[in-house]
C-alpha cells in the first residue's frame, strides 16, 4: 500500500533550514505521498525571512528552496479540508483551531500528520515526530 502523510508547517521550515527532514521527503518520495494544506507554505513563506533575517542571512533562497518543496509535498485544496473543518475543528478543540486544516486534511486522506505539535495529540489523527517518522515512512 502507498504510505501517505500530512507535513506541518513547522516541517516544512525544518526542511528548508536542516537537513533530515529534506532527507526523508527526498529518500522517501517515490514511496510515500506527501501532502499539506496551502496554509503549511504561506506559514513557512512567513515566517523563513523572520529566521533569515535574525540569522543575518538572505531570504531569497529560503523561499526557493521552500518553492521547490512544492514539487514533493503536495496541497491539499481548500474544498478538500473544507468539508473536514467543522470535524476537524471538534477535534482539536481549544488547543489551537488555527491548525484545523491539518486535522481535516489527515481525515480527508486518511493518513497520519508529521508534526512536532502537541496540539494535534488527541485529535484522533495518527501524528508522528521527526525522531520517528522515518519508521513510518519506510513502512515498518
Amino acid at each position: 500500500m502507498h504510505r501517505r502523510i500530512i507535513v506541518d508547517a513547522n516541517i516544512l521550515i525544518r526542511a528548508v533550514l536542516g537537513v533530515r527532514a529534506r532527507e526523508l521527503i527526498v529518500r522517501h518520495g517515490a514511496d510515500v505521498s506527501f501532502f499539506t494544506p496551502e496554509v503549511a507554505f504561506l506559514d513557512a513563506a512567513r515566517y523563513l525571512p523572520v529566521i533569515a533575517m535574525k540569522r543575518g542571512a538572505d531570504p531569497v533562497p529560503l523561499i526557493s528552496s521552500l518553492d521547490r518543496l512544492r514539487s514533493v509535498v503536495e496541497v491539499v485544496p481548500d474544498d478538500v479540508t473544507g468539508v473536514w473543518k467543522s470535524i476537524a475543528l471538534e477535534r482539536i478543540g481549544g488547543r489551537d483551531p488555527m491548525d484545523w486544516p491539518f486535522v481535516a486534511a489527515a481525515l480527508a486522506l486518511d493518513c497520519p500528520i508529521w508534526t512536532e505539535d502537541n496540539d494535534f495529540f488527541g485529535s484522533g489523527v495518527p501524528t508522528w515526530t521527526s525522531d520517528r517518522v522515518d519508521i513510518y515512512l519506510r513502512g515498518d
